[in-house]
């Protein structure tokens, strides 16, 4: 991102916290009491006065392909950091904070290259589902802080237009890539980075979102996320995973291309998010070929 005012890196320089992580596999949890709290949300950390949480009803969207305003309005909205939040409603700031941003390559040149992850023959290691996002590699409290460094700017951007939280995608690069032949992620250096990233967002005024990793829900939850943001739990039957940490906190989103059951009947799980929709898997916007928006119990 471009637009991030000077003032904005000062506050990210005070915000991260020092070797930017605590022990391997623990993160900073934020205390406080947050008086936007529902009976919806789930007990554990929860972030300072300032930080608001999303709501759990209405009208919500996944926008991270085109920016839009649907017919009838938003209440919650994810777009990307290079998007502009939408006014009047909760908006949720896109971050890729394990791998790289396609087209920001050169956030990642010369000695930054150093934070990526290679394979066994020092080969860099990309996903081979997004071809043009490397994965970084959070091994080390020197590497997670270096990365902040190259990430931060963009939470502080966030913040600076306006979004009311953040989430980092790709908490789960562990799982897809913990063999040291094809390059290697540990779970404990995932999650500092992660508990890292939640102290640096809370510094700046942002809610936090976990994205996916049901199998780490309880742990983002201890780090401090405040609420989650996930993709396919339906399809995978993880809802009640997420919705055991984070209550009505969870943000749902099927796709078309994946949906073992019809969307009424996946509606009509008693695990799914209140804020639950369907959506085509290029996120496209209206008028374009292929565009798909549902909403359980919302038109």
């Amino acid at each position: 991102m471009s637009r991030i005012p000077r003032i904005l890196l000062a506050v990210v320089a005070l915000a991260l916290p020092a070797g930017c992580a605590g022990p391997e596999g623990t993160g900073p949890g934020v205390t406080g009491t947050d008086a936007t709290s529902s009976p919806g949300a789930a007990a554990g950390p929860t972030a300072a006065s300032a930080v608001v949480l999303p709501p759990v009803a209405g009208r919500f969207d996944y926008q991270l392909g085109a920016a839009y305003e649907p017919a009838g309005g938003l209440d919650v909205v994810v777009r990307d950091a290079s998007a502009e939040p939408l006014e009047g409603a909760y908006s949720v700031c896109y971050v890729n904070g394990f791998q790289t941003q396609p087209g920001e390559a050169g956030r990642w040149a010369g000695e930054n290259e150093e934070l990526l992850l290679r394979d066994a023959d020092g080969e860099l290691v990309v996903d081979p589902e997004w071809p043009d996002e490397f994965v970084l590699d959070p091994s080390t409290a020197q590497r997670r802080e270096r990365i902040l460094a190259v990430v931060g700017p963009v939470v502080a951007g966030c913040a600076a237009d306006g979004f009311d939280a953040v989430e980092f995608d790709n908490l789960d690069t562990w799982t897809r890539f913990g063999d040291p032949a094809t390059g290697l992620v540990e779970r404990a250096g995932a999650l500092a980075l992660a508990g890292a990233y939640v102290e640096l967002a809370h510094g700046v005024g942002l809610a936090v979102g976990q994205k996916n990793a049901a199998e780490a829900a309880g742990a983002g939850r201890e780090l401090g996320f405040d609420f989650a943001v996930v993709e396919e739990c339906g399809a995978y039957g993880e809802c009640g995973a997420y919705r055991a940490v984070y209550g009505d906190r969870v943000l749902q989103v099927e796709y078309t291309d994946n949906l073992p059951v019809s969307f009424g009947e996946l509606c009509a799980d008693p695990d799914r998010a209140p804020l639950t929709i369907l959506r085509d898997r290029g996120l496209v916007g209206p008028g374009v070929p292929g565009y798909r928006l549902e909403r359980c119990g919302v038109r």
